[in-house]
């Protein structure tokens, strides 16, 4: 089975070929380690995750290369305040990470470089650059691309470089303050940056002088190691490194290295919380402990963050969450009812379904595969399972039938990540006190009580707990 993924070079939906004797090529940005990371990275890394998945269930052998930025501006800022060693300062929020990873069923990718690792690598591709006359050296011994030596430059981005005046701003609309040393162009970026106070003992030696390799360049140099010099399958990241980043990426190594960087490009939109844009000064970026302190399970969020089309902003709302720790017990009640028509116990499910079945067909969830095959279209994967849950087949199926069910959402679910009958997937339950006031606001509503109903609410929420009514019943859901 072939994948199909929309390609932000090409702007259209192309096959991910398999390639012939050797994995396939992924490389994904991962995370800067100077706190801890919040549910908009986790949205781009979970779905990276989902593809990587997906892919192995297609039948690809792939070779997935996720790095981690441990050197860049707000990395030495953070360890310096903090009075750490740079690698001590670093090692925390890595382990931090690979933490909420773990929690979240994030597979470990195959590789995982650290830009401090690769430092000698990233000064070797500075002199190559220099010496093809695409780089030069500022006088204070900073390092700088000349973008207008790169003919192609903007070419991920469409750009015409005769307008390019700034990159003052990437492509999520953010300020770019990365690269605020003096330059012969303002379209000029930095790959070396020369030792400052401020940088403490954060530097290393090259040709030429003390100083620190540039955030645009690290990617390029991990790559370049990582995948032996060859030119990469699938390159991944949020839409924000759309540009400069990953412009940067493919100007600097196509220059040094002469051969194409990658050839398929994917990326993912943005998280709103709440209606509002993702910002420190709004107080809305949550982590994953965040989330687990209002009572929400990790896989809660993973279906949430993973639930709608990569390619669309995502609303994250904590009603949202609700429904998606509601959505995930319905499926553990139908699969529950298959196994129990065919005497198998739930607790052995999760290592006897869920894992990564090359099968020839789905059955009855063929369609659910199809969504995930074509552009990853994970909405239509888990409205196709939803669907079957919807009709209840259970009884029409033959035993053998409903193992080959078993097998197929077992797949599905391994590709999504989604785990069932353990910790992670325990309704949300808000604490029996709220409960008696959900309960007492209710029968205030019954009997047309609006008053003492509201005053009720008002209890609640300063629980922290917020409620919602339906027809028939009320549902909680943390503030």
């Amino acid at each position: 089975m072939s994948v199909k993924l929309y390609d932000t070079f090409s702007r259209s939906i192309k096959e991910l070929s398999k390639p012939n004797g050797r994995p396939f090529y992924y490389y994904c940005c991962g995370p800067t380690v100077y706190g801890p990371a919040h549910i908009g990275n986790f949205r781009t890394f979970l779905i990276q995750d989902v593809l990587s998945r997906a892919l192995e269930l297609a039948g690809y052998e792939v070779k997935h290369v996720r790095n981690i930025t441990d050197v860049d501006d707000k990395t030495i800022a953070r360890s310096q305040e903090k009075n750490q060693a740079l690698a001590d300062f670093t090692q925390e929020w890595i382990e931090k990470f690979h933490s909420d990873c773990q929690a979240l069923n994030m597979k470990p990718p195959s590789h995982e470089p650290k830009a401090l690792d690769h430092i000698s690598e990233q000064i070797d591709l500075i002199e190559a650059l220099i010496k093809k006359e695409h780089a030069y050296v500022g006088k204070d011994g900073s390092v700088y691309f000349r973008v207008q030596s790169c003919n192609e430059y903007g070419k991920l981005n469409r750009i015409n470089q005769s307008e390019l005046k700034t990159q003052a701003s990437n492509s999520a609309g953010q300020a770019n303050l990365a690269d605020e040393y003096d330059r012969e162009s303002i379209s000029d970026f930095a790959l070396w940056k020369a030792r400052k106070p401020e940088d403490g003992s954060n530097y290393w030696n090259s040709p030429w002088g003390e100083g620190r390799p540039g955030w645009h360049l690290e990617c390029s140099a991990m790559i370049h190691s990582s995948f032996h010099g060859e030119t990469i399958d699938l390159h991944g990241g949020g839409i924000d490194l759309c540009f400069p980043h990953h412009e940067n990426e493919i100007a600097q190594s196509e220059c040094a290295y002469s051969t194409p960087l990658c050839t398929h490009w994917f990326h993912s939109a943005h998280l709103k919380v709440e209606g509002e844009k993702m910002s420190k000064s709004l107080g809305n970026l949550f982590t994953l402990k965040d989330i687990q302190e209002k009572g929400i399970s990790p896989m809660a969020l993973r279906y949430t963050l993973i639930s709608s089309s990569y390619r669309q902003p995502l609303n994250f709302t904590f009603e949202g969450l609700v429904a998606s720790q509601t959505a995930l017990t319905k499926i553990e009640r139908f699969i529950e009812a298959l196994l129990q028509k065919i005497n198998l116990d739930s607790g052995n499910f999760n290592k006897r379904y869920i894992k990564p079945n090359t099968l020839n067909h789905f059955g009855l969830l063929e369609k659910a595969w199809d969504a995930l095959c074509n552009n990853l279209n994970t909405a239509a994967c888990l409205g196709n399972i939803f669907g079957l849950i919807g009709s209840n087949p259970t009884s029409k199926l033959s035993d053998a039938e409903i193992e080959d069910l078993l097998k197929s959402i077992g797949s599905l679910l391994y590709a999504l990540g989604i785990q069932v009958f353990n910790d992670q997937t325990k309704a949300l339950s808000a604490p029996q006190s709220v409960i008696e006031l959900a309960k007492q606001r209710w029968d205030a509503k019954q009997n047309k009580d609006y008053a003492k109903a509201d005053a009720l609410r008002v209890e609640i929420q300063a629980e922290g707990w917020d409620i919602k009514d339906t027809p028939t019943h009320f549902e909680l859901f943390p503030l």
